[in-house]
């Protein structure tokens, strides 16, 4: 069939100009502004945060159900080898029911004739049995406790297994959040490897007592990396830090964000009357920091920042859940 001459005319020209536009700088896909790439930074460390808790929290329950699990299988080595004692005397009992009968031997004391005699025969007899019918009762009640303590420990080691699974889950959406995090913090040219080894800073503001001891060593983290799950000594997460600078004061933070804003419950504090030392709590508790005094605020940020002292500015201020005395 021969095409229209005006129709090959309009194809060609829809061909060109499809070319010329896919070829025009115009066409192409706008790369996003600093702005826009912090914007998103900002939204995708929030994700960040939660999902951090999530498996901070998942790791100590984990090691909580671990430790519940194992402190029980050292119970029943314990009581396995008590049951085996007693599993012995019970086989002896049986053992000698079996050759000599159960009550052998009292006929002996009838034949004697002496009415005392026999009494204290017939007495030492019964003494006999109800030794035999203890041993028996007792290996019978050590077996249904570790069967009991057994059950328990099948049952902890089952927590302790899924809460493994779910650390494995939360891992690896951390992994997939750290790799998005770090390209765009490559992008903008701030990203911080840290220093593990960092000295810090000296700690010279208002606070006084175990507050000053708390911020003293949360200062010489300074420089140090911000670590998913860090609890230190060369890198911390946000939680991991309040947690050891408080009990470089002798006061023991449950280890987790959530964990220690729970704890704290009858310890909160407005934030228009805070205090150096005090625990500051983000919307969502995701992260928090703590109080310095002046306005500041110690903290590890995120992926690819190290710990620092901030201005708690409008920003900061308009994140804050709330805070907790210790």
């Amino acid at each position: 069939m021969t095409v229209p001459t005006w129709l090959g005319r309009t194809a060609a020209a829809v061909t060109l100009t499809s070319a010329a536009l896919a070829s025009s700088p115009g066409a192409a896909v706008a790369e996003p502004s600093p702005a826009q790439t912090r914007a998103r930074l900002v939204k995708l460390n929030e994700r960040a945060d939660q999902v951090v808790e999530r498996f901070n929290q998942a790791t100590e329950t984990y090691k909580k159900a671990k430790r519940k699990y194992d402190a029980l299988d050292a119970e029943l080595g314990r009581k396995d080898a008590s049951a085996g004692a007693l599993r012995e005397d019970v086989v002896r009992v049986a053992v000698g029911d079996y050759q000599l009968g159960p009550f052998r031997g009292w006929e002996r004391f009838a034949g004697q004739g002496d009415p005392e005699a026999i009494m204290g025969g017939m007495a030492s007899l019964q003494e006999i049995a109800e030794a035999r019918a203890a041993k028996v009762r007792a290996y019978e009640a050590a077996t249904k406790e570790l069967r009991d303590r057994r059950d328990d420990a099948k049952r902890a080691l089952a927590e302790a297994e899924a809460a493994r699974d779910k650390v494995r889950d939360e891992q690896a959406k951390i992994e997939k959040l750290i790799a998005e995090q770090t390209k765009l913090l490559r992008g903008l040219g701030t990203f911080k490897t840290g220093n593990p080894n960092s000295p810090g800073i000296p700690y010279t503001g208002p606070a006084s007592g175990s507050a000053r001891t708390a911020l003293r060593f949360a200062f010489a983290q300074v420089g140090k990396p911000y670590r998913y799950g860090g609890t230190g000594p060369g890198s911390y997460d946000c939680s991991g830090l309040t947690q050891a600078a408080w009990r470089a004061a002798g006061i023991q933070l449950p280890r987790t964000t959530w964990t220690q804003w729970s704890w704290g419950a009858n310890r909160r504090v407005p934030l228009d009357r805070l205090q150096p030392g005090d625990l500051l709590f983000s919307k969502g508790l995701g992260h928090m920091g703590m109080y310095a005094g002046n306005g500041k605020m110690v903290h590890a940020p995120q992926t690819g920042d190290v710990i620092k002292v901030v201005n708690l500015d409008d920003y900061w201020r308009n994140r804050l859940a709330g805070a907790i005395r210790p």
